[in-house]
C-alpha cells in the first residue's frame, strides 16, 4: 500500500521527472483535479493510466473513500493540474488521513513556481516566505502590506491576472518604491519577468493581462533603531540599579543597537 504524491509541470509539459513518470504508469489509479487536463499530460509521455477527479468539491468524500483502498494495498498517485499537490492545490487532507492509517506516502518532487519565479525575479536571498494567494479584499491587502512593511525577506505570492491590477495598485499605495516582480506563464512559450518598483509595475499592468501570475515582493526596508531612545533606556535602567553591562546587552537585544555601543555612550 503507498501514496506517491507527484508534482506535475507547471507549464511546460516536458518538465516531469521520470520518477513520476514511472510512478504514474506503475499506479492502480491517478488521482487528479481535471481528467482533462492530466489525460492530455499522460498522453504527451504515453501512458494510459486510469483517473479519478479529486479536487477541492470532492476532496473530503474522496478520502474517506481512497483510505480504505489505500490501506487494502492499493497504489495510489496523486496530481494536481500544475505542481506539487496539497500546496495551494488539493492534497493535504488526503496525506494526512493515510499517515494517519499508517500508509506510507511518498513525495516526488518537481517543478515549482515559486522558486522559479522567487530566482528569475532576481530578489532572491537567503531565506523567503511564501503566503499563497493574497486575499482578495482592499483592507486585507492593506493589513498584508503592514504585516511585511518590515520583513527582511522576499515574499512570493500567487494571485490572479483579473485582481493583479488592484493589487499592485494596493502595494504601490502602500510602498511605491518596494521591488516586484511580475512573473507570468512560467515556462510556457509566452513566459515573460516584469521586474520594476511597485508604482512602476502598478502602471504598466493597469489592464490585466493573460495567463498564470506568480508574484515576487521584494525585501522591506528595516527601520533603524533609534539609538538615542536606546541610549535612554540604557541610562534610565542602570539609575535605578542595573549594572552598565547588564543594561547595555539586555536593550541591545531589544532595540538592534550594538551593545558596545550602549555601553561605551552610556559612560
Amino acid at each position: 500500500m503507498a501514496l506517491a504524491v507527484c508534482a506535475t509541470p507547471i507549464g511546460n509539459l516536458d518538465d516531469i521527472t521520470l520518477r513520476v513518470l514511472a510512478e504514474l504508469r506503475a499506479a492502480d489509479v491517478v488521482l487528479c483535479e481535471d481528467t482533462r487536463h492530466t489525460r492530455g499530460l499522460l498522453a504527451r509521455h504515453g501512458i494510459d493510466a486510469r483517473l479519478l477527479s479529486y479536487h477541492e468539491h470532492n476532496e473530503a468524500a474522496r478520502t474517506a473513500e481512497l483510505v480504505p483502498r489505500l490501506v487494502a494495498g492499493e497504489r495510489i498517485a496523486l496530481v494536481s493540474d500544475a505542481g506539487m499537490p496539497g500546496v495551494s492545490d488539493p492534497g493535504s487532507r488526503l496525506v494526512r488521513a493515510a499517515l494517519d492509517a499508517g500508509v506510507e506516502v511518498t513525495v516526488l518532487p518537481g517543478p515549482s513556481a515559486v522558486e522559479t519565479a522567487l530566482v528569475a525575479s532576481g530578489l532572491v536571498r537567503e531565506r523567503y516566505q511564501f503566503v499563497g494567494f493574497l486575499p482578495r479584499g482592499a483592507k486585507a491587502l492593506s493589513a498584508v502590506w503592514e504585516e511585511l512593511r518590515a520583513w527582511e525577506w522576499p515574499v512570493v505570492a500567487f494571485e490572479s491576472p483579473q485582481r493583479l491590477p488592484a493589487t499592485l495598485r494596493s502595494l504601490a499605495a502602500a510602498d511605491p518604491s518596494r521591488a516586484v516582480a511580475v512573473c507570468r506563464e512560467l515556462t510556457k512559450r509566452f513566459e515573460e519577468i516584469v521586474r520594476g518598483t511597485a508604482a512602476e509595475l502598478a502602471e504598466r499592468f493597469a489592464e490585466p493581462p493573460k495567463g498564470e501570475i506568480t508574484l515576487v515582493i521584494g525585501a522591506g526596508r528595516v527601520a533603524e533603531p533609534d539609538e538615542g531612545s536606546a541610549l535612554a533606556a540604557v541610562t534610565e535602567l542602570v539609575e535605578a540599579g542595573v549594572p552598565r553591562k547588564r543594561a547595555a546587552d539586555v536593550v541591545a537585544r531589544l532595540t538592534g543597537v550594538a551593545r558596545n555601543r550602549l555601553y561605551r555612550g552610556s559612560l
